[in-house]
């Protein structure tokens, strides 16, 4: 073995050794909804009065696609300013990727669920984590059964309203589950680059991005990964 892959094994085995809790994203990382944010932002776009096909609808949506990842409320409060109208979108935007949900619209990632049970039962707490309100994450875990899955699902209002970039969702994740003795035990899992900064911010260990979901590998690695991976299924892998 030669030097650099005997740093390369003890950086592992290292990483293998404190991991303990496990925060994972929910949309384009845990599951698959096949672009629905988009068309739920039509709807929410279309509340608030901005044509479809405007150069203003595009702008928009240009920004939706680039903060993917990001509290929903903060979106609309930045595309539409005051908070009247940044409530009316959201409050479209939820409905209308709820009743998508409800259409039968999403699935798991492939391998997610074995993922997430793999780490539970190797001894590691996991959460799951969503950028939207907690009335859409909990129709999304009702589409998928997944309701007792994990110990632990949080939204941004339940870490104080504020959600990605931020770290403190999972930083909440931590104090809520005691899971881990340091933030560096922690390892958080995600498709954008705001999954990336807010396990930077928190502190974890190991930052994986998953290129199932918003972002590329060069983005999530500009922003701050130390792992990437193929999808959330490989994950039991580099935590074995």
């Amino acid at each position: 073995m030669t030097i650099k892959q005997s740093i390369k094994q003890s950086v592992k085995q290292s990483v293998n050794q404190q991991t303990r809790l496990v925060v994972l994203d929910m949309a384009g990382t845990t599951v698959a909804d096949g672009g629905l944010v988009e068309r739920a932002f039509a709807a929410a776009a279309a509340e608030l009065g901005v044509e479809p096909g405007s150069p203003d609808h595009a702008d928009k949506l240009a920004y939706v696609r680039a903060t993917m990842g990001e509290s929903k409320i903060s979106v609309f409060r930045h595309l539409f300013g005051d908070e009247e109208r940044a409530q009316r979108a959201n409050a479209a935007f939820e409905k209308a990727y709820g009743e998508l949900v409800d259409g039968g619209l999403v699935a798991p990632v492939p391998g997610a669920r074995e993922a997430i049970e793999e780490l539970q039962a190797g001894g590691r707490t996991v959460v799951l984590t969503t950028g939207f309100a907690r009335v859409t994450q909990d129709a999304i875990l009702d589409a998928l059964g997944w309701q007792d899955l994990v110990p632990l699902t949080l939204c941004p209002a339940d870490a104080g309203g504020r959600g990605r970039p931020y770290p403190d969702m999972v930083l909440t994740a931590l104090l809520r589950t005691a899971a881990a003795d340091d933030v560096r035990e922690i390892a958080v899992v995600g498709d954008t680059s705001y999954d990336m900064l807010s396990g930077v911010r928190a502190g974890a260990g190991l930052v994986a991005g998953v290129l199932t979901g918003a972002h590329d590998s060069d983005a999530l690695r500009a922003a701050g990964a130390t792992h990437v991976l193929g999808s959330v299924a490989e994950l039991p892998g580099v935590l074995t």
